[in-house]
């Protein structure tokens, strides 16, 4: 088996049936999708619940918010013959590993759920919010997932969700809207 490892702001969509897809999540989330007659499939992993203009600091990266990322994977598996009643659905992530009343993870996880409720797509499983990182690999074309809760390996996640929080609160967010508890 070929396995693709993506990132935070990555999808991939295949119809491959020896590949399978790898990432890691802590508050982010990946939404794995596929249409089993068609025989495609693919999964994204995304950072922040949406964003109106998909900018991330000076650059777009789009990928990284979740209405841009559930888009571009749905559409992607639609344009390579899948179809929107058809799609088997499973959802992983939003994990709170920081402490800092920020709960992006929370938030990823509820925006997902009520894109897919406002869609009308039901999701056939999933394992959202705790505390822990989670290692997902996923088989597009038969729809396995293998799911890794990592309770002990928690802490570089953690260290690298610090950074990114960072991160964004030092960005310029002028004109921006603050989502709050």
């Amino acid at each position: 088996m070929r396995t693709i490892r993506i990132g935070p702001g990555e999808h991939l969509v295949t119809q491959r049936a020896d590949e399978q897809i790898v990432t890691v999540l802590g508050s982010c989330v990946a939404a794995c999708i596929r249409d089993p007659v068609a025989g495609v499939g693919g999964m994204n992993h995304f950072m922040l619940p949406e964003s109106e203009t998909g900018v991330w600091g000076e650059a777009s990266a789009n990928m990284r918010y979740g209405n841009f990322a559930m888009e571009r994977l749905i559409n992607d598996i639609l344009c390579r013959g899948g179809q929107r009643g058809r799609l088997e659905i499973k959802l992983f992530g939003g994990a709170t590993l920081v402490t800092n009343g920020a709960s992006v993870g929370r938030q990823n996880a509820d925006f997902v759920e009520a894109y897919m409720a406002a869609e009308g797509m039901p999701v056939a499983a999933s394992h959202l919010r705790g505390t822990h990182a989670r290692r997902i690999e996923f088989v597009p074309l038969s729809g396995r997932v293998r799911m890794l809760e990592m309770s002990d390996e928690t802490a570089p996640i953690a260290l690298t969700e610090r950074s990114f929080l960072k991160a964004i609160q030092g960005t310029d967010n002028s004109g921006a809207i603050e989502l709050f508890d």
